[in-house]
């Protein structure tokens, strides 16, 4: 069992590893893009008009929820946030994931707060597994040329003003 268990980890890893491979040389959206994991955060990016700034010097820490993430909000949730019309909401969630520096997971601790983009705090909790509010962090220390991605479980929203 514990064989077997072993090598599908391994095989895992292999099969994930091609993905993130040669991801220091690319800007968080080129990473997430070339992941293919990321096509509905991408997506939501180019609608709210901060792909040139997620290309940009930063650095930032991005925490990137997947696909799966964004089927789980309720049904039309992500077609009518990617209208034009509500370019400003989704522009306050995506920013909502970024936290301005490079963070990575050895510098977290249970209970801090971190500033985001979009000016409210996230907080983190280290015990059980590392989370950002509600979100479970399933992959840490994604290094790109400009921060660090953490792939996160859910979409947060940032708290109403």
């Amino acid at each position: 069992m514990i064989r077997r268990t072993f090598v599908a980890l391994a095989t895992a890893t292999l099969i994930a590893a091609p993905a993130w491979a040669g991801s220091m040389k690319k800007d968080i959206v080129d990473t997430a893009v070339e992941a293919g994991s990321f096509s509905t955060l991408v997506a939501a990016v180019q609608a709210a008009d901060l792909v040139d700034t997620l290309k940009g010097e930063g650095p930032f820490t991005v925490f990137a929820p997947t696909d799966e993430a964004f089927a789980a909000l309720p049904e039309g949730t992500v077609e009518s946030l990617l209208l034009p019309e509500n370019k400003e909401q989704l522009a306050a969630i995506l920013t909502y994931h970024v936290v301005p520096g490079k963070v990575m997971s050895t510098d977290l601790s249970n209970g801090m707060e971190a500033a985001t983009a979009q000016g409210s705090n996230v907080t983190i909790m280290t015990e059980g597994g590392v989370k950002v509010n509600e979100a479970s962090v399933t992959t840490a220390d994604i290094e790109t040329s400009n921060g660090v991605i953490h792939v996160i479980d859910s979409v947060i929203l940032p708290p109403e003003s």
